[in-house]
C-alpha cells in the first residue's frame, strides 16, 4: 500500500518539528510507504486555510504523479475529513493509473462550508457545487460517513447506484481495560468527571458548552476535562478565565490517540456536541465509535445521527443542539444515577460500538468494497 499525503501540520497550523528534523523517519508507517508533497501549513485565518487547501491540490497534482511513476494502482482511496478538494488529485492519478477511485466523504460540502460561516455567498457555494460534482461524478463509488449523508452526496451524483455507506470504525486501542490514569489530570474524590475530548472548533459549539459548566460553576462535585486542540482553542482559553471557570473547566490540550485511553480512565462521562445545523444533524463525530468502544457512558448535546447512535446503544444522556441548559440538566441527572446503572450504560455503548463499528469487521467490508470499485471499473472499461 502507497499512502499520498501533505506534510503534518494538522492541528497546530505549523509543521511538526519531529518532521522537520527527521523527514525520513516519516516515510513508513505499519508497511506502507508514505509519499508526501510540498504544500503550505495550515497557518490561522480562513485565509492561510483556502491556501493550505490548495496548495496541497497543485502539490499532489504536479508531485503525486512524479512520485508514483512505474507504480501499478488497483484501487485509488481518497480520506475525505474535509477538504473535498483532495479528490482532484487521485481523480488525475485515477486517470494516469487508469485505476478507480474510491472516495470516502466524511465531511459534506458545500453544506459544511455554509454551517461553520467560512463561505456565506450564495454563488461561491454553487461554484463549490460544482466542485463537488465533477469530483463524485468522477469516482467509481463514493462513501457515506452516515446513513443520512447518502441522499446529500446523492445530489451531486447523478448514479445514486454508486454510492455506499461506510461509517469510521473504532480503535482497539479504546477498548483496553485496566488502564492507569493520566497523570496530568489531579484527582479529586467524589467529583463527577465530564471529558470531552478531540477538536475545538466551530463545529464542536463550545460556547453552549460553557454555558453548561457555568451553570454549575459554584457545583465543586461536577468538573469539566477538556482535551484537545484546535481553531477555537484560544478563544476557549480566554472564555475559561472571562467566566472565572479555572476550578471547574480544566484545558489539558493536544495528546496523540495513544494517550487518549488514559484520559478516558478519569472520565465518569464523555461529552460530544455539534452546532444546530441540519448538515451536523447528518453527521456521526468520529469520537462517538471511540466514546462507545471506551465503554464509559456518553452525554451528547446533538441531534440527528450522532443522537440516534447514543440512544439505540442505549450507551448515555441526549439532549438537542445548542442546549446548554439541557446539558447540565443531564450531567447532573447521570451524576446522581447509581454507579452500576452507569457501568451498564457503559457496557451497552461498547456491546453496540463493537457490533456496529468494530475495526476488523469494517476492515472486511471496505476490502469488499475495494474489490467491487475494480470490477465496476473494469467492466466500464470494457463497455466504453
Amino acid at each position: 500500500m502507497t499512502v499520498l499525503t501533505g506534510i503534518p501540520n494538522y492541528p497546530a497550523g505549523r509543521v511538526f518539528n519531529a518532521y522537520e528534523k527527521n523527514p525520513k523517519a516519516f516515510e513508513q508507517y505499519s508497511g506502507a510507504r508514505v509519499w508526501r508533497v510540498p504544500m503550505l501549513a495550515r497557518g490561522h485565518g480562513v485565509v492561510r486555510l483556502f491556501l493550505n487547501y490548495l496548495s496541497f491540490v497543485i502539490g499532489a497534482c504536479l508531485y503525486g504523479p512524479w512520485r508514483l511513476r512505474g507504480q501499478q494502482s488497483d484501487v485509488i482511496f481518497v480520506f475525505e475529513p474535509s477538504p473535498v478538494t483532495v479528490g482532484l488529485p487521485a481523480i488525475l492519478l485515477g486517470q494516469i493509473k487508469r485505476a478507480p477511485v474510491v472516495f470516502w466523504a466524511l465531511d459534506l460540502w458545500p453544506e459544511t462550508l455554509a454551517a461553520i460561516g467560512v463561505v456565506r455567498s450564495p454563488r461561491v457555494l454553487r461554484w463549490v457545487g460544482h466542485l463537488v460534482k465533477f469530483i463524485y461524478e468522477r469516482c467509481t463509488l463514493v462513501l457515506g460517513q452516515s446513513r443520512a449523508f447518502l441522499a446529500s452526496i446523492a445530489k451531486y451524483c447523478s448514479d445514486a447506484q454508486k454510492i455506499r455507506y461506510f461509517p469510521s470504525w473504532a480503535e482497539e486501542v479504546f477498548n483496553e481495560s485496566d488502564l492507569m490514569p493520566a497523570p496530568e489530570v489531579p484527582v479529586l474524590k467524589g467529583v463527577f468527571n465530564v471529558l470531552f475530548a478531540g477538536n475545538i472548533g466551530e463545529a464542536q459549539d463550545l460556547p453552549a458548552v460553557l454555558e453548561a459548566a457555568e451553570s454549575q460553576k459554584h457545583n465543586g462535585a461536577i468538573r469539566w476535562l477538556i482535551v484537545g486542540d484546535g481553531r477555537k482553542s484560544e478563544w476557549l482559553l480566554e472564555e475559561v478565565l472571562r467566566r472565572g471557570l479555572q476550578a471547574n473547566v480544566l484545558l489539558l490540550g493536544r495528546f496523540p490517540v495513544e494517550r487518549m485511553p488514559s484520559f478516558y480512565a478519569h472520565a465518569d462521562a464523555l461529552l460530544v456536541s455539534l452546532k444546530k445545523d441540519p448538515v451536523f444533524s447528518m453527521t456521526i463525530p468520529g469520537k462517538v465509535q471511540s466514546y462507545l468502544m471506551a465503554g464509559v457512558p456518553l452525554l451528547g448535546m446533538l441531534d440527528g445521527e450522532g443522537a440516534k447512535v447514543i440512544t439505540e446503544a442505549n450507551a448515555g444522556l441526549v439532549c438537542a443542539a445548542g442546549d446548554g441548559g439541557g446539558l447540565a440538566a443531564a450531567v447532573l441527572q447521570m451524576a446522581t444515577m447509581p454507579v452500576d446503572q452507569r457501568q451498564q450504560l457503559g457496557a451497552n455503548g461498547r456491546a453496540y460500538a463493537q457490533k456496529e463499528f468494530g475495526r476488523g469487521l469494517l476492515m472486511d467490508r471496505l476490502e469488499v468494497l475495494l474489490l467491487e470499485a475494480a470490477d465496476l471499473y473494469k467492466k466500464a472499461m470494457v463497455t466504453a
